[in-house]
């Protein structure tokens, strides 16, 4: 790994300038002195204007084509609709330059691969946020299995689910062509990737899974079935060329006490339960059960942190903790659980 430096800050485009972005990427971007935002995107320009207000001396397009044509780049960051992750990401990739990739990867397997090979073909960085890592609990946890503390890790649950937290509904996120499904495309990402990213990284070889949608004709607009044609929760169950194994549950909507998300591993020397920011481990020592609390995390986001190591990646100061091939293995196993829930059968996957 050789450090490069440079005098001048990596230059970013942005597409797409929603309240992801807003939320999450632009002050990620705008504090890494290392990169300067000089141009963002959107079809809708009102926003894009608005943005670039806030940042100051940024040239707005309408169209992230003629951004890329007109402009002197070195990163791309995509926090457009799922739809358009693939496109922007391998013409960007095809012109040279690194990108930066709001979740999911893509809307389908084949997209996720094409994503791979023009990072592979253009030896450019291409890094999807998985922000979940880089959290204080997340690395702790990640040092404490790799230390060999948990032993085997052999299985787990793992899951986001609300009560009411359907975004947008007859928009573009409960639309399936634009979005590629409901809650498990949107936050089964994190935690899927998480506990995987906790497990190792096994490959996955086989998926069940089931989804239903009993909120549409509540929340899609006069009950409007062509722009809620997603789930609404998902349940699946992921076996791994190891043996190990990984329960999910995700949902927008359903009848349960509160929101929460987690996870939960389990392995031969200890186990370890994470909800919310509250985690908790627990062993067995002098044939005796026993439970601890760890303290003084922080409660970031860690999405600043992942920018950060994305751009310590393109300046050789970092190996990448996440790869394009993870991200191939993400899609795949969503495909399948959907997959199976239209054929009510268990799906294999090739490794």
């Amino acid at each position: 790994m050789t450090s490069i430096e440079s005098s001048q800050p990596l230059r970013v485009g942005v597409v797409s300038t929603g309240n992801i972005f807003r939320g999450a990427h632009m002050p990620a971007f705008l504090s890494n002195p290392h990169v300067q935002i000089v141009a963002v995107c959107d079809p809708h320009k009102p926003s894009a204007c608005e943005v670039a207000d806030q940042i100051g001396q940024v040239r707005v397009y309408e169209d992230w084509q003629e951004m890329l044509e007109h402009e002197e780049l070195d990163i791309v960051d995509i926090c457009s609709p799922n739809y358009l992750h693939a496109p922007v990401a391998i013409a960007a990739l095809e012109k040279g330059l690194h990108v930066f990739c709001e979740k999911p990867d893509a809307t389908n397997p084949e997209d996720a691969v094409r994503m791979q090979q023009a990072a592979e073909k253009s030896g450019k960085v291409l890094m999807v946020m998985r922000n979940n890592r880089f959290r204080s609990r997340s690395q702790f946890l990640k040092q404490y299995i790799d230390e060999g503390q948990i032993g085997q890790i052999y299985t787990g649950r793992c899951g986001w689910v609300r009560r009411y937290g359907i975004p947008g509904a007859g928009g573009w996120f409960t639309t399936k062509s634009k979005s590629g499904g409901g809650p498990l495309i949107d936050l089964g990402v994190h935690m899927i990737d998480l506990a995987i990213w906790l497990m190792g990284n096994p490959k996955p070889v086989a998926v069940s899974g089931a989804t239903y949608g009993h909120f549409m004709d509540k929340a899609a607009p006069s009950g409007s079935r062509d722009t809620f044609n997603v789930e609404d929760l998902a349940t699946g169950f992921i076996r791994f060329d190891n043996g190990a194994t990984l329960q999910l549950e995700v949902s927008w909507a359903s009848h349960i006490e509160k929101e929460q998300s987690f996870v939960e591993l389990r392995g031969t020397q200890a186990g370890f339960s994470l909800h919310d920011n509250e985690l908790q481990m627990f062993t067995v020592a002098a044939g005796k059960h026993m439970n601890m609390k760890p303290e003084g995390f922080t409660d970031g986001s860690g999405h600043k942190e992942n920018v950060d190591h994305f751009v310590d990646v393109i300046l050789g100061k970092a190996d990448p903790i996440f790869t394009p091939e993870q991200g191939v293995d993400m899609i795949r196993i969503l495909n399948a659980i959907y997959e199976s829930a239209k054929l009510g059968q268990e799906v294999r996957l090739s490794l």
